[in-house]
């Protein structure tokens, strides 16, 4: 009798343990989420962005480096990296310069872009493009040059100057976005 009260007492104090183990790590997770953050190529790269992503009809080897993200208070993300797309025609090869992964509907230049993933490029003339995985276009605008930028990187994702705006840049060119409403 002795040594069954000693297994379930046993069981018991581990049961307890696992519990509390739980609780604190929901309560990490819980106080480390509740903040947004923007997420830089070494958090975002090799972790959460995929070896190669499919685009129009082909597979491009993602540059893990030149990633970048945001990660909003409630968890959800957001990611770009550059992709290399030396395998694709000209015409898409002008255009698909990265890969941008939403779980949130952003606007882009007044635009709302749905959760989902897209190839993107900034192309002459201050223009920017993003396309679906068929390359059709579905939100085209303006991009800006940040000709005060010290030390332009191939790609980054920075906060804007307002709350909540970010700015995506590939060199000196940006694209502000937000989250849409």
């Amino acid at each position: 009798m002795k040594l069954r009260s000693s297994v379930v007492l046993v069981a018991s104090l581990l049961l307890l343990a696992a519990n509390v183990c739980i609780t604190h790590a929901q309560t990490g997770a819980t106080a480390a989420s509740g903040k947004e953050a923007v997420l830089k190529a070494p958090e975002v790269g090799d972790k959460l962005m995929p070896d190669k992503v499919f685009f129009r009809g082909q597979s491009a080897p993602v540059q893990a480096r030149n990633s970048g993200g945001v990660k909003y208070a409630d968890g959800f993300l957001v990611l770009a990296a550059l992709v290399d797309s030396s395998g694709y025609s000209s015409g898409i090869k002008e255009k698909y310069q990265g890969f941008l992964i939403t779980e949130v509907p952003l606007e882009i230049g007044g635009q709302t872009l749905k959760p989902g993933q897209y190839g993107f490029g900034f192309l002459d003339g201050n223009n920017f493009v993003v396309m679906d995985v068929a390359a059709n276009d579905v939100v085209k605008g303006g991009s800006t040059k940040d000709a005060e930028m010290k030390r332009p990187v191939p790609l980054q994702i920075v906060a804007g100057k307002e709350a909540g705006k970010y700015r995506l840049y590939k060199g000196r060119d940006y694209v502000e976005f937000d989250r849409a409403k």
